[in-house]
């Protein structure tokens, strides 16, 4: 269809061959932090959409497909979580879906940008929706993995929301990292969730952090949504040495969420909680393919994830 309007594009690449492209209606705001470029940005699909250093970030519209599935299949397949580390999110869009737990009694939040966290506050608070002023919020402004070394035997459930593996993040993705992540866990139920990337953009990448978290964790389960915001098939894997977020049913995820009182998901419920974990055969092929196990001695990956 023709547009007689008009508009500024951005576009993005997945990986060396492939990319997609959204319109932008204006720019709300551009700054620098000691770290990255920050870009606020009126879309006429997403609304507001935060673009870190050219990089897509979090789309207001419809940033739940991301953070719904971060959150609450791993609070759910924990048996009672209650002490919560956050690492990376500085939108504050991870902390809005943990703290709907009653069960929660703190929060830390290990971010190393302070200014993703200001920027937020300021024009992100449809996303945030105060949680950082929630009183079982602490935040700290470090590397997440310093954090992690400083932390072990301390959470119940630790929720990793970095960047893509290049630059600095690499070394969050190592065997290394995953070691020090399990020390962090209270105990052999505690739950760890990340994103590992698209198997359809980025296939290499996925089966390397796979087999990387296999070779720590005994139950390492990914689950495959599709994120408009991120234009692919993504996955979040949950991870943990004896909490199986297999084993859980449709209706325990569902009583679990009514005990909780935690309603209104515009993503995730029983169902969902069973469907996206069924790996079609050609996911399943991916899993399989000969890879390495990403160490801080071997940390790239081996998919170019570039931006332009």
């Amino acid at each position: 269809m023709a547009r007689t309007t008009p508009e500024t594009i951005h576009s993005e690449w997945l990986n060396d061959r492939y990319g997609y492209f959204y319109t932008v209606r204006r720019k709300i705001h551009s700054c620098a932090t000691a770290f990255q470029k920050l870009d606020l940005v009126d879309t006429d699909e997403f609304g507001r959409v935060l673009i870190l250093d050219g990089i897509t970030q979090i789309a207001q519209r419809n940033e739940f497909q991301y953070h719904e599935p971060m959150v609450h299949p791993a609070l759910c397949t924990h048996p009672d979580p209650r002490r919560i580390l956050v690492i990376g999110a500085g939108d504050g869009a991870i902390l809005r879906e943990v703290l709907k737990y009653p069960t929660v009694e703190t929060v830390d939040l290990a971010e190393l940008d302070e200014g993703v966290i200001a920027f937020s506050k300021k024009y992100l608070p449809a996303v945030h929706r105060g949680s950082f002023s929630d009183p079982r919020v602490r935040i700290t402004i470090i590397d997440g993995r310093r954090f992690v070394e400083g932390h072990p035997g301390s959470f119940d459930v630790i929720i990793m929301d970095m960047t893509d593996p290049f630059g600095p993040s690499k070394y969050l993705y190592t065997r290394d990292f995953f070691a020090l992540v399990k020390r962090s866990l209270r105990s052999a139920a505690g739950v760890f969730s990340m994103h590992t990337e698209s198997p359809i953009m980025r296939p290499n990448t996925f089966a390397c952090i796979q087999k990387t978290l296999r070779s720590v964790f005994t139950h390492v389960r990914p689950l495959y949504v599709y994120v408009q915001m991120y234009a692919a098939l993504w996955s979040i894997t949950v991870a943990s040495e004896k909490s199986d977020m297999a084993a859980l049913s449709a209706g325990s995820v569902d009583k679990k969420l009514k005990k909780y009182r935690i309603a209104g998901l515009k993503l995730y419920n029983g169902a969902v909680h069973e469907a996206a974990q069924v790996a079609s055969p050609y996911l399943s092929d991916i899993l399989k393919r000969a890879t390495h196990i990403i160490t801080d001695k071997r940390p790239d990956i081996p998919d170019d994830i570039i931006h332009r």
